[in-house]
């Protein structure tokens, strides 16, 4: 950890400091903010906007105290918090991790459709498991996550539908690569900002 705020450098990626919680950590679990030319306050999803950035961790719930003065008191100038500002966090967050199971599946290493999941989980050739929100729990128990892989299932059926190119999808996986790797780490942040939601709704998985 970085001390009296500094900015770390470490093995697993850089390191920031929350504004609400004053915790250190890498980015990975972070949000990152930028305050526009007009003093509103933005949230930088892609890490990409110009301008100080302003980080806060990956939750609903402190999101929403941020609201509250942190942003002010750390851009030290008065700030403007848009309305549903957490919801419109989680609306982006929840397109990234769409887009990049979407570049994956063009990248030939996501597949859908119970069956053929069951026999990649079954080859041991599986990086992530997805499998929608509002899918049958009994259907969705039928399939395990292998050692060393990680599951989700924040994204509805409806938005794991776009990212395979269909009208909804509830069994999801992807293979070992970067591409995944990027997955796991957005779709990360995506559960904290829905678990209060409800929207990692699957019983008996690894979370």
């Amino acid at each position: 950890m970085g001390r009296g705020g500094m900015k770390a450098e470490r093995a697993d990626g850089p390191e920031r400091k929350c504004i609400v919680t004053g915790d250190v950590q890498p980015k990975s679990g972070l949000i990152r903010f930028v305050i526009g030319p007009d003093g509103q306050v933005v949230p930088d999803i892609l890490g990409k906007l110009p301008g100080r950035g302003l980080y806060v961790t990956a939750e609903k719930a402190v999101i929403e105290t941020a609201k509250r003065g942190q942003f002010a008191r750390a851009a030290k100038a008065p700030v403007t918090v848009p309305e549903g500002l957490a919801a419109e966090v989680e609306r982006q967050q929840a397109r990234r991790v769409v887009d990049l199971i979407a570049l994956a599946r063009k990248a030939g290493l996501a597949i859908a459709g119970f069956e053929k999941v069951k026999s990649a989980l079954a080859g041991d050739h599986v990086r992530v498991l997805l499998q929608a929100s509002d899918g049958s729990e009994r259907g969705k128990s039928k399939l395990w996550t292998p050692t060393g892989a990680r599951y989700y299932g924040c994204l509805t059926s409806d938005e794991l539908g776009l990212a395979f190119g269909r009208q909804s999808v509830i069994h999801g996986a992807l293979a070992a690569g970067g591409l995944s790797d990027r997955v796991v780490e957005e779709a990360a942040k995506l559960r904290g900002l829905r678990e209060s939601n409800g929207g990692d709704t699957a019983s008996g998985k690894d979370m």
